[in-house]
């Protein structure tokens, strides 16, 4: 395979060391030293250092101001598209919502009188249970994160799209009663940055692991309404803000965050537009390092988690490292994609296990 452009976005690596991040709307750093099994090939993931990590809320990146005004524009720049992707949640909305809410309780000492129950009653002189009761078959609990790649090559219109697709979505899972969490991941430099310096200044010792600093973005938390969140929406054409991606690491985050939830059902879908991309870990450690990172995390927790993962790729094929994916040849395709996405995943009834589900659109 070739080694993807600078810039370009997409996979995810291995588990971060675990981090207190408080609040939404504070911000964190990793210790140094983590170290992660990597891929199958017994080669072992890890940071050079943590210490410049970051987990840090939309909002802290650019002031409310400046958020309103990215907003206005993105508000301004998707008029034409809106009614399309506005159409697909609305399906969505009708599929979640024509689900069963009611269910029947039998062989109860009250309540309405079951006929069906009647000759049973008869025959039994009296002793036989003939009613039944109406009773709420409640939406299983369910939370769904969307990990959205913030790399260079998503810059611009793919952004803009991937903005609106995000927040029209999580209104309609609002509206339905499912939790929505909506994440971003970058670096905080080009081609490596703190961590890449102080390699250079320690001497550039051998199989340094990840040399640049991680910047994990909270757009919107599960337990915060859209209401109060979408002004940080603005962030997606914060154009100085996306660099590259390591997706491994972005993916064991989003993965966390989703384990510590209460709620019975969790889906992660990641949308990205390429593969791990870091120039400085990927020189210094080979071309395959971030990718094998990522495609070992991804089987872990197909394999072993309770989470519901799923994949979009950007004119890119992620069923190289997930089992259910969609591929899709242009931005503006990302609404059906993610509506289809989200109805099969919801309509599930439970883990669904580690299959191949590979789509293009």
């Amino acid at each position: 395979r070739t080694l993807p452009r600078r810039g370009d976005p997409g996979a995810t690596s291995a588990p971060l060391k675990k981090r207190h991040e408080g609040t939404q709307d504070s911000e964190g750093s990793a210790g140094s030293g983590a170290i992660t099994k990597g891929g199958t090939d017994g080669i072992n993931y890890r940071a050079y250092t943590t210490a410049h990590d970051r987990i840090v809320n939309a909002a802290a990146l650019a002031d409310r101001s400046e958020l309103a005004e990215l907003h206005l524009k993105l508000e301004a720049e998707l008029g034409s598209i809106r009614p399309v992707v506005a159409r697909l949640a609305k399906r969505l909305l009708r599929v979640l919502m024509a689900r069963p809410t009611r269910h029947w309780r039998f062989d109860l000492d009250e309540g309405v009188t079951d006929g069906s129950r009647l000759a049973a009653l008869v025959a039994s002189r009296g002793t036989a249970r003939p009613f039944k009761e109406e009773g709420e078959s409640p939406f299983p609990s369910t939370v769904v994160t969307l990990l959205i790649d913030h790399s260079g090559s998503m810059r611009g219109r793919p952004m803009l799209i991937a903005a609106l697709t995000v927040e029209i979505f999580a209104r309609v899972l609002e509206r339905c009663g499912v939790r929505c969490e909506v994440l971003g991941f970058t670096t905080r430099e080009w081609d490596g940055g703190e961590p890449a310096r102080e390699w250079a200044a320690n001497g550039y010792p051998e199989s340094p692991g990840r040399l640049n600093a991680l910047q994990h973005i909270v757009v919107k938390s599960a337990d915060i309404p859209w209401r109060r969140a979408r002004v940080a929406l603005g962030l997606f054409l914060h154009d100085e803000m996306l660099k590259e991606n390591i997706d491994g690491e972005a993916l064991a985050w989003a993965h966390a965050r989703l384990l510590a939830r209460s709620e019975r059902r969790r889906i992660l879908v990641v949308v990205s537009d390429g593969t791990p991309m870091d120039e400085a870990t990927l020189a210094a450690n080979g071309h395959e390092y971030l990718e094998s990172h990522l495609q070992q995390v991804v089987i872990d927790i197909e394999n072993r988690s309770p989470v519901q993962l799923a994949a979009i790729g950007i004119g890119h094929d992620v069923s190289l490292f997930y089992s259910n994916a969609t591929t899709i040849a242009r931005i503006d395709h990302l609404g059906p994609a993610l509506s289809t996405k989200l109805t099969s995943l919801l309509a599930e009834n439970g883990r669904p296990g580690r299959r191949r589900t590979t789509d293009s659109v």
